[in-house]
């Protein structure tokens, strides 16, 4: 439907148009950062493509999304490039999302109710990992149709690859970046 009010044209949504819209959250990590001083606090920067949302570029992003709309949350470091000897540098990993209970007032508490339905992690397993090719992971999830409108904070949980072993480092973040769901319609 269409509305021409003088030289506006306002076009009404289709309802749920927006839910078919994937959206990305692209995390980057200063991982030298990261694993030195053992926190993601000023080594991670989030953003997104969804429209309304706040905190472009810092921990504490908030995502604003659709009942039953997919979120990809993507992850790689700052530095991508090939090194001399053709090896890449060392990878984060999005090992878990942790929706955080923020009615019961300490947000450090795992929510109860579930949000989101979790895809899938995806991304290249280290063990066919090419030395040839970069690799970065993401992981899937959809917001619930029945997921209340409102603001939800949550935790990522990152694997982080250290330079020169084996070991992985394992953060959690500490400022807590948000998904706003709003209703469809």
């Amino acid at each position: 439907m269409t509305t021409h009010t003088g030289d506006f044209v306002a076009e009404k949504q289709n309802q749920g148009q927006l839910n078919s819209v994937q959206l990305n959250v692209v995390t980057l990590i200063d991982m030298e950062r990261a694993t030195r001083n053992g926190t993601l606090t000023d080594a991670m920067f989030m953003m997104d493509n969804s429209v309304g949302g706040a905190g472009q570029g810092t921990g504490r992003l908030e995502t604003v999304c659709k009942q039953g709309q997919v979120l990809n949350w993507i992850v790689r470091p700052m530095d991508m490039e090939k090194r001399l000897d053709n090896t890449w540098p060392p990878m984060p990993k999005i090992n878990n999302i942790v929706f955080l209970d923020t009615e019961a007032g300490d947000e450090e508490d795992v929510a109860e109710r579930k949000i989101f339905t979790e895809l899938k992690i995806y991304g290249m397993p280290d063990r066919m990992r090419s030395p040839l090719t970069p690799v970065y992971y993401y992981w899937a999830g959809t917001v619930l149709s029945t997921a209340k409108p409102g603001l939800y904070r949550y935790r990522l949980v990152m694997e982080l690859e250290q330079e020169g072993t084996r070991e992985k480092l394992y953060l959690n973040t500490e400022e807590h970046p948000s998904i706003r769901v709003l209703p469809v319609g």
